[in-house]
């Protein structure tokens, strides 16, 4: 069996004195792409900052292609290949779209020529400062950054949340052809349940700071017991 792009191994960890997550164990391949899910407060973003370095580990490891990288700065995880769509976005507001896009890429397949096909509204304002777009310009943007630096798996943390429903719409075909085309890993936290499993390949729930539940995406989308009770009333489908 070939080596998963990213492995978890019995992952505790937290902040300060409090641990948030437990014995967390998870594979993702070669690109795949894997659907976080769980209520509020469960430890989904938490899982995405330990990945990235940024919480205390308090037992196991994590393993990127094949190395321990549980000690490594998360500014050299991203030098790996691990790309992190925050949750607050985190654009820089006095830098235009195109130096934001600029300001950290690497070379490899996605360039602005391509970005810019992929969310034509970010070429139609490219020399619009950060904070002179809309929310769901910003999440586009945040993602496009992230794109910039040629990762090969990216993390994303409800990259929906709050935006209207046509952006949404926008973003779900942009990471449709992302995954179909471009050969990238995807972490999704993601709360509209429907969309993160139409989405992915794989999914895992998480109650408590552990893994509940894990099980193909269409799978888990017809159970809706399940769904019902680790998830809660997020649970579109079954409405």
């Amino acid at each position: 069996m070939a080596e998963p792009l990213l492995r978890l191994e019995g992952v505790t960890a937290g902040y300060g004195s409090a641990t948030v997550l437990h014995g967390v164990s998870l594979e993702i391949p070669e690109h795949g792409s894997v659907a976080v899910l769980g209520r509020n407060g469960v430890g989904k973003s938490t899982l995405l900052l330990t990945i990235m370095g940024y919480t205390q580990m308090r037992a196991g490891r994590i393993v990127w292609r094949g190395q321990d990288v549980s000690r490594l700065a998360p500014n050299k995880r991203a030098l790996a290949g691990i790309g992190w769509v925050a949750q607050e976005r985190e654009i820089f507001p006095s830098l235009s779209v195109e130096e934001n896009l600029t300001v950290a890429a690497r070379s490899g397949a996605w360039t602005l020529a391509g970005i810019y096909t992929m969310f034509p509204r970010l070429s139609e304002r490219r020399r619009n400062m950060g904070n002179q777009l809309s929310g769901g310009e910003q999440q586009m943007l945040a993602i496009a950054r992230a794109l910039m630096t040629n990762p090969s798996l990216l993390l994303l943390d409800e990259p929906f949340e709050g935006l209207a429903p046509v952006i949404v719409e926008e973003l779900i075909k942009a990471m449709t052809l992302l995954l179909s085309d471009r050969k990238i890993a995807i972490v999704l936290v993601e709360q509209q349940t429907d969309v993160a499993l139409e989405l992915t390949r794989d999914a895992v729930v998480l109650e408590r700071g552990a893994v509940a539940h894990r099980a193909p995406s269409t799978e888990l989308a017809r159970d809706t017991a399940t769904l019902e009770r680790l998830v809660g009333l997020r649970v579109a489908a079954s409405a």
